[in-house]
């Protein structure tokens, strides 16, 4: 099948073996001085270990692997104790694949194998959140003048691209005006922060979705996002995170909302370093 998974650079990996311990699935081995990824069926690819490559020499690509799996993944963490057991739970809630941590939790509690600790399961949600009264909540369009091209100069002031409020994903209306027809920009909310020319290359024209994968409830945002795309005509979706790995859960649910949308949808995930670069651009 076609999916996401881990790849190693050989030429850019010196072997340290960093990305190791980040890996409790134990789809990675230093084997000859080099990380090799030595089973696609343990492989998830959420992308865990990336951030801790110092050469940056992994990355996520698309292509035919084994299929993911994720009841043999457990029978082989569970040899490696407690810890490893925990880690990969939370590794599961961190990037939202509450289906495969419900797949987890299940064979631990048919094998009759003790939960360790690792912070309550995330509540899912299955409906909008009651309306808080706040001023800041309410929903508005923005008028924005046409810029033929943005002014230059060193002194030049930015332009903000944003056409409407509020922008996170919690408070979005589902059926707001703004998005029939819309191209989405999905972006995690440390990305704007991160890339100087956020409004100007990314939210150009775009319709704006702001969450955080890592400390949000993914469900939520799963489902939001699928109501949204089921209620309107949307063109596109942008989604755009950091190249950190909590960020990695918001392409994965972006990916499943257009899938329980029933829409073809084309999607696009752009990845940005923490130093403010565009690392990697896949369009689906």
């Amino acid at each position: 099948m076609l999916r996401k998974i881990i790849e190693v650079d050989e030429e850019l990996c010196n072997g340290c073996g960093l990305c190791l311990p980040e890996c409790p699935e134990g789809a990675l081995q230093v084997i000859d001085g080099k990380a090799r990824l030595i089973s696609d069926l343990f492989c998830d690819g959420l992308g865990a270990c990336i951030g801790f490559c110092p050469e940056g020499a992994m990355t996520v690509v698309e292509r035919e692997a084994e299929e993911y799996e994720e009841r043999k993944v457990m029978a082989n963490i569970v040899k490696h104790g407690a810890n490893t057991i925990a880690a990969h739970l939370e590794h599961l809630k961190d990037h939202g694949e509450m289906k495969l941590y419900e797949e987890a939790i299940g064979y631990l509690e048919e094998e009759n194998i003790e939960i360790p600790a690792h912070g309550p399961a995330p509540e899912l949600v299955t409906s909008e959140p009651e309306p808080c009264g706040c001023p800041g909540s309410i929903s508005r369009e923005i008028e924005r003048p046409d810029f033929e091209e943005p002014v230059s100069g060193p002194a030049a002031p930015g332009v903000s691209r944003l056409t409407h409020w509020p922008v996170q994903i919690h408070l979005l209306p589902v059926n707001a005006p703004y998005f029939k027809d819309a191209d989405l920009l999905l972006t995690a909310d440390c990305v704007p922060f991160a890339y100087p020319s956020f409004h100007e290359e990314l939210l150009k024209d775009k319709v704006l979705l702001v969450g955080c994968p890592k400390l949000d409830d993914a469900e939520f945002y799963r489902e939001k996002i699928t109501s949204i795309l089921q209620a309107n005509e949307v063109k596109s979706i942008t989604c755009v995170h950091m190249e950190v790995p909590c960020c990695f859960g918001l392409p994965t649910l972006t990916r499943d909302a257009v899938a329980s949308s029933g829409k073809h949808i084309p999607l696009h995930d752009i990845t940005i370093t923490v130093d403010g670069m565009i690392r990697e651009t896949v369009s689906v």
